[in-house]
């Protein structure tokens, strides 16, 4: 419906950009901060990262979510633009095995912007694992499309830290 909606309105400047939100409560930092290089270097692609106050995450975009991991370390979302997102919470969390998760959605859910996605227990990540940081990564960008962010506070939803830029 949207595609039909901005054809009409015959001003492409008038087409709204997707909307990128902070996934929780804490400072947003540059992904090349995550202490993995499968993340830092950008390997699987562009994003952003979060240390985050209290392990409540929520959804960053608008779409549908296309997994959720067995272990509940990660969450894709497949967004209303397009865009596929992978949510992976902290790093080395795999071998937790669920511990530590509390998954509020399942596959083929919609989710809104803000939509609360999971409950993580950092101290006993931080604990457990190499880190608690959630990452966002944007698994398919163009090669002409980067990342950019406000690094510092930010709250769970908030708006307009986060863009996708050409």
């Amino acid at each position: 419906m949207s595609f039909f909606k901005n054809i009409f309105k015959g001003n492409k400047d008038e087409v709204k950009k997707e909307q990128i939100a902070a996934l929780t409560n804490g400072e947003l930092v540059s992904i090349t901060e995550v202490p993995d290089e499968v993340f830092s270097t950008k390997m699987m692609g562009d994003g952003f990262a979060m240390k985050t106050t209290d392990g409540i995450i929520v959804s960053p975009v608008a779409g549908k979510i296309g997994s959720v991991f067995p272990t509940k370390h990660a969450i894709t979302i497949n967004s209303v633009d397009g865009r596929e997102v992978l949510i992976h919470l902290g790093v080395d969390t795999v071998k937790l095995k669920g511990e530590g998760f509390e998954s509020f959605v399942e596959e083929n859910q919609d989710v809104k912007v803000g939509d609360k996605l999971v409950k993580m227990d950092v101290e006993f990540i931080e604990k457990n694992a190499k880190s608690s940081m959630p990452i966002v990564i944007f698994t398919n960008l163009d090669a002409s499309e980067s990342v950019k962010i406000q690094e510092g506070s930010a709250t769970a939803g908030e708006l307009n830290k986060i863009e996708i830029i050409k």
